[in-house]
């Protein structure tokens, strides 16, 4: 009998005096609601960030727990070794700055507490980053922005903007920004300028963009309207605002205003951001997706003009055929939101795990979804996510079922594409609190990097309750194997140490009869790795099949509870919703 276990190398870490272990498993006498998915997911269009105004002056803080006892256990890392080519295709982690790392004390997360972590997000796997809106802003979300040149001054300077980019460069780090392009705010000087000169106009006489360019930047109309729109005070002109009046919707058809917007996208490319997210696409023109279409076209075009290889992601939350018509505007990644999000595809068959069925049936709807995008646009990659600032955190989708939070993130790290993670979901934060349903302040909670509340803690917007979390922090989790944060850490490390895992081709492997098991041939130049996911909380043995008469070998297994995976007589054992790449 011929048997392989899958070799780990032992990391032994320092330990900080009063660290804890930070069991992946629920810690007691904290939180203890149970949100429901639904609850965490909230409304799809209510819960966006662009309607929440920062307006309360009440502070709240995140949960403590008791410090559990020391772990004297080394940490399992597996013993694989990084392949990462230098493209656009990449690993990362989206920050809220607000929420992130606060370096001076002032309770808000700032560019140059995010900069001092820059080894955190490399460490675990990561080698890009989505920054959420960093420009001037009057709200803690900053999604309403007042000025495109500059960084909002709760974040700091535009020198340590600069010097952020500098350091994620060193690291080999790719920087996209939030860029917002539905709306401004009312307090932007476009709409400030025009709203004065709109005063001056007598009854009947028409604005003219000749003399007030500005005033053909948005909206105007003396047609009263209820929806959508809000008055503009000391006029009888309305504006259109979807989200909120102090968010006057853009004319993006305006070639004056597309100027202005070709010289801000200029100005942050040339400075070193490597591209953009763009926030709302499908409302720059609510209801007509042939316009927006255009519109990203427009942007996609002129970034590429200025930045070969700038990667543009769009936000088009939306269904399946909607997101496939956008794909036609040959942006390179739309948001992958039908598999995200609480009722997406991911959470919603793993909560039927082990029903026999729906292994096999993601697979096969991961193969569907990704043909789709390259028969529009065979240039397009994917942009897998589970969790974002807007629909909530996967503790609240899974019920706090580490085991099962721990397969989602699997499954959507290792799919081909730019696969998105958010902030926190490492540690198993929460996002959600009872009686506050859906309330985007509580899903954006401060970065849990240990219980004290030091180290850079946050304090949150001062909208935010008191989100209690049911995994422990990040300094108890780091040494404790069985964390998620331990289990996200090798997953990613599997990701980066096979480039067919994020670029390859998928198709079904029918040769993995059994319905648990999503399996999927990656290909990508010229080779092909095997990816078997158990989606149960059974143990399976799988038969190794044959590639050109060579059986594959166990490249890399991971079990959801730092279990080695093995290799006997030709076959694999998947514990419970164990992971492996065969090769």
């Amino acid at each position: 009998m011929r048997k392989k276990i899958l070799s780990v190398m032992l990391v032994s870490l320092i330990l900080l005096s009063g660290c804890g272990t930070g069991s992946s498993k629920p810690a007691g006498d904290v939180g203890t609601q149970q949100t429901s998915d639904v609850e965490e997911q909230g409304d799809l269009k209510n819960n966006s960030d662009e309607e929440k105004q920062d307006n309360s002056q009440n502070e709240s803080d995140t949960a403590s727990k008791e410090t559990a006892e020391v772990s004297t256990e080394p940490v399992m890392e597996l013993n694989v070794e990084d392949n990462i080519i230098d493209d656009n295709n990449r690993m990362y982690y989206e920050v809220f700055v607000y929420a992130f790392d606060d370096s001076d004390g002032d309770g808000i997360g700032d560019i140059k507490g995010l900069t001092e972590k820059l080894d955190y997000i490399k460490d675990l796997g990561c080698n890009g980053i989505w920054l959420m809106p960093v420009n001037s802003s009057t709200t803690y979300h900053k999604y309403d922005v007042t000025d495109y040149y500059t960084i909002d001054k709760e974040y700091g300077t535009l020198e340590d903007f600069q010097e952020f980019l500098k350091e994620c460069d060193s690291r080999g780090i790719k920087v996209i920004m939030d860029l917002v392009l539905n709306h401004s705010s009312s307090e932007h000087p476009w709409f400030k300028e025009a709203a004065e000169y709109l005063k001056t106009l007598s009854d009947g006489q028409e604005p003219d963009p000749a003399v007030c360019p500005s005033v053909d930047y948005y909206f105007f109309t003396r047609e009263e309207k209820k929806k959508g729109y809000a008055k503009l005070a000391g006029t009888d002109f309305y504006y259109e605002a979807q989200f909120w009046e102090g968010m006057p919707d853009l004319n993006l058809g305006s070639e004056a205003l597309r100027t202005e917007i070709e010289k801000i996208m200029s100005y942050w490319l040339d400075m070193g951001v490597g591209g953009f997210r763009l926030d709302a696409v499908k409302e720059y023109y609510s209801g007509s997706a042939d316009d927006n279409v255009e519109v990203i076209s427009w942007i996609v075009d002129y970034c590429k003009s200025v930045k070969e290889d700038a990667y543009i992601v769009g936000e088009a939350w939306d269904s399946r055929n909607v997101i496939e018509k956008y794909y036609g505007s040959g942006i390179d990644s739309l948001f992958n939101f039908p598999f995200g999000q609480s009722e997406g595809t991911i959470c919603k068959d793993i909560r039927k795990a082990g029903d026999g069925k729906k292994g096999k049936a993601l697979a096969e709807d991961i193969v569907k979804y990704h043909d789709m995008i390259r028969n529009v646009n065979d240039k397009a990659t994917d942009a897998p996510f589970l969790s974002n600032h807007d629909v909530g955190r996967i503790s609240g989708f899974l019920m706090h079922d580490p085991d099962k939070m721990k397969f989602a993130e699997a499954v959507n790290i290792l799919m081909s594409g730019n696969s998105f993670l958010y902030y926190g979901e490492e540690l198993g934060m929460d996002g959600s609190v009872k009686g506050s349903p859906g309330k985007d302040e509580n899903k954006r909670a401060p970065m849990y990097w240990n219980t004290r509340g030091d180290d850079g803690m946050a304090k949150g917007s001062p909208d935010m309750d008191k989100v209690e979390h049911k995994f422990a922090s990040y300094e108890e989790q780091k040494v404790d194997n069985e964390s998620i944060y331990n289990y996200i850490r090798n997953v990613i490390k599997i990701r980066n140490a096979f480039p067919q895992i994020g670029r390859g081709v998928e198709t079904v492997a029918e040769e993995i009869t059994d319905g648990d098991i999503v399996a999927l041939w990656k290909e990508y130049d010229g080779e092909k790795v095997l990816l078997l996911m158990n989606n149960s909380d059974q143990d399976k043995t799988i038969e190794i099949p044959e590639i050109d008469g060579r059986r594959l070998e166990l490249a890399a297994g991971l079990g959801i509870n730092g279990t080695e995976l093995e290799e006997a007589d030709g076959s694999v054992k998947l514990t419970a919703f164990g992971v492996a790449v065969l090769k």
